[in-house]
């Protein structure tokens, strides 16, 4: 250990102290124009993406009638990020994460389209095909924008800058199926698809008003077949996230979440055969996930002034968070009241939320920007398996064994208590032995901007 090190832990502390308080999302958005835009494009693709869903859900209840049906769509939803996800993350590491967003919005606009030539049960091959390619697209949209934000916003913004992000993501879910629900159910599922398409177009405009700033070369190395192919990249990131535990649980939290996943596919059957409104499927689909969006708005609000900022403080909410969804998602299921139940679901997903948006700050604090896209993607990669996994399960428990909805809610919220048991349980090894032997340390408190050099200090 270097001599010095006790004097550059109180330096490090004090400058922890001295450190200026996370700035306000107002502030934020007022002052970075690069975020400012590149909000406005989630604003609208998001939007538009629960127009797009509402109605693929409602014209496969319609023309087939089934649970597994639904599920499978869900799979078809995440299955593309599972096989994209390894080339994704290294395209979003050697290429301009600008220009993939654009391109990715760009391709999405075109595949939504071939929805509107959907009329018969026969054709539901052609949902599955055009549900895949649209989700593998955005494969490749997520990590790069994820990755991006740390190169655009400054260390005290960024959390502010994901707490923005989910709560945009949840007010879209929040208006974007109450409209969406509205618009399939009065005007068809066909506006809704172009309504979708557009938005996409609307999105590539705003983010090439973005400037995300280049990144260093990265070092010349001989060209093989499994550099080329992405292999020799995956394998490095792989490496990385081996070594470095604490990573690895941070990795690990969205795709814990996912076990509970099955709750999308029971919440479009609540909505058909528990609580339909006013006899209209989309309606009750809609108003479901509105309040599913209403619980993820709120989450991080209250974290943040709840659970605190620092990595133990958002650390301990991630695992309150797991017990809260499983505690209101057999709530839900059990609720014979209408108005209680959507409470109950918006509660869940407060949970839902916390764990989310501290995840993805304590990702992107840990991780250097070079290894920034593998990694995301690989969360991605892991969350959608999960998600697929469990929506699957639930439409045969459903199907194929005949178990009620609220059965198997309140099945999938006792499954979902186990992440947080288990992060409560293993949270001292994993924390305390955070790096390999001979890696660097972070100090706690004093992350800089990208995880800079100048701001870790070997051991």
């Amino acid at each position: 250990m270097h001599l010095g090190f006790p004097k550059i832990v109180s330096k490090v502390a004090k400058t922890r102290r001295e450190r200026p308080p996370t700035i306000g999302y107002g502030e934020l958005l007022r002052g970075n124009r690069n975020f400012r835009f590149l909000w406005l494009g989630q604003v609208v693709s998001q939007m538009g993406d629960w127009f797009d869903t509402i109605a693929v859900l409602t014209i496969t209840l319609r023309l087939t009638g089934s649970t597994r049906s639904v599920a499978l769509i869900m799979v078809a939803r995440f299955l593309p990020s599972v096989v994209m996800g390894p080339l994704s993350g290294v395209v979003a590491d050697r290429f301009s994460r600008r220009s993939i967003m654009i391109t990715a919005d760009v391709l999405r606009a075109i595949v939504v389209l071939g929805f509107l030539f959907i009329r018969r049960p026969d054709q539901m091959w052609l949902i599955y095909v055009l549900t895949v390619m649209q989700l593998a697209f955005s494969a490749f949209f997520e990590p790069a924008k994820t990755a991006a934000i740390p190169s655009i916003v400054s260390d005290r913004e960024l959390l502010s800058a994901n707490a923005i992000a989910s709560v945009t993501w949840s007010a879209m879910l929040t208006l974007g199926a109450a409209i969406g629900g509205f618009v399939a159910g009065w005007f068809g599922t066909d506006v809704a698809f172009v309504l979708d398409s557009l938005t996409f177009v609307a999105s590539a405009l705003l983010i090439a008003s973005v400037r995300v700033p280049k990144r260093p070369p990265r070092p010349k190395a001989r060209l093989t077949i499994g550099k080329t192919l992405g292999i020799t990249d995956t394998i490095e990131g792989a490496h990385y996230v081996k070594h470095r535990r604490r990573v690895l649980a941070y990795l690990m939290v969205k795709p814990a979440w996912g076990m509970g996943g099955g709750i999308l596919t029971l919440l479009a059957v609540f909505g058909e055969r528990v609580f339909p409104v006013a006899g209209k499927t989309a309606t009750g689909i809609g108003v479901l996930f509105t309040a599913r969006g209403i619980g993820t708005a709120i989450g991080p609000m209250v974290a943040r002034r709840w659970a605190g900022e620092t990595r133990r403080q958002m650390q301990n909410a991630i695992a309150i968070g797991f017990l809260i969804g499983g505690a209101f998602y057999i709530a839900f299921g059990i609720s014979r009241s209408f108005a209680l139940a959507l409470l109950f679901l918006a509660i869940a997903h407060t949970g839902g939320s916390i764990l989310w948006v501290f995840s993805t700050v304590l990702l992107q604090r840990e991780v250097e920007d070079k290894f920034r896209g593998r990694v995301f993607a690989a969360e991605l990669a892991l969350l959608t398996l999960t998600m697929a996994a469990s929506n699957y399960i639930v439409g045969e428990l459903m199907d194929r064994f005949g178990f009620s909805p609220r059965v198997v809610t309140v099945g999938v919220g006792a499954f979902f208590v186990l992440p947080g048991l288990i992060w409560f349980v293993t949270e001292k090894w994993w924390d305390r032995k955070g790096e390999a032997p001979g890696a660097t340390l972070v100090v706690e408190g004093f992350e800089g901007q990208a995880n800079v050099e100048k701001d870790r200090f070997e051991i």
